[in-house]
């Protein structure tokens, strides 16, 4: 496979992960009712400029945005990290500072006992930060 076609596929990739996640966000919050609490609005913050700066990529093939997409992915994905681990480990949710009004311990979903909204923010997260990676290592000089 060529660069350029590994590159605009990943690229592509990593902006319907984007796409899927915001909108996957937005239907736990605006059908299912969940309000989020303060974790879940950073990793909002960090996800939803990716639908945009991503899909100007993908039109534009501009390949260079790969390095600022992985920081904000690993950004992310740290969030999500920390998030998941103060909602299922007991050590973090005893050792967790209070969150607001939403508590950022509790869980709305809680599918097959391990997947939970951070879990598929952090998902995505690195979804998007291997394919920045990929994009990244296969850009021209």
């Amino acid at each position: 496979m060529k660069k350029s076609a590994t590159r605009d596929n990943f690229l592509f990739f990593a902006w319907a992960i984007s796409i899927i996640a915001t909108f996957g966000s937005l239907y736990f919050s605006e059908i299912k009712q969940y309000e989020p609490c303060e974790l879940c609005w950073y990793q909002r913050i960090l996800m939803y400029p990716f639908t945009v700066i991503l899909g100007i990529a993908v039109i534009k093939k501009d390949y260079q945005i790969s390095l600022y997409t992985m920081i904000l992915a690993g950004i992310g994905a740290l969030i999500s990290t920390y998030h998941y681990l103060i909602q299922k480990v007991t050590f973090f949710a005893d050792h967790a500072a209070a969150c607001g009004r939403v508590p950022c311990t509790g869980s709305y979903i809680n599918w097959f006992g391990f997947i939970t909204i951070p879990f598929l923010a952090g998902t995505a997260f690195i979804l998007i930060f291997i394919c920045s990676y990929i994009v990244w290592k296969n850009k021209e000089a």
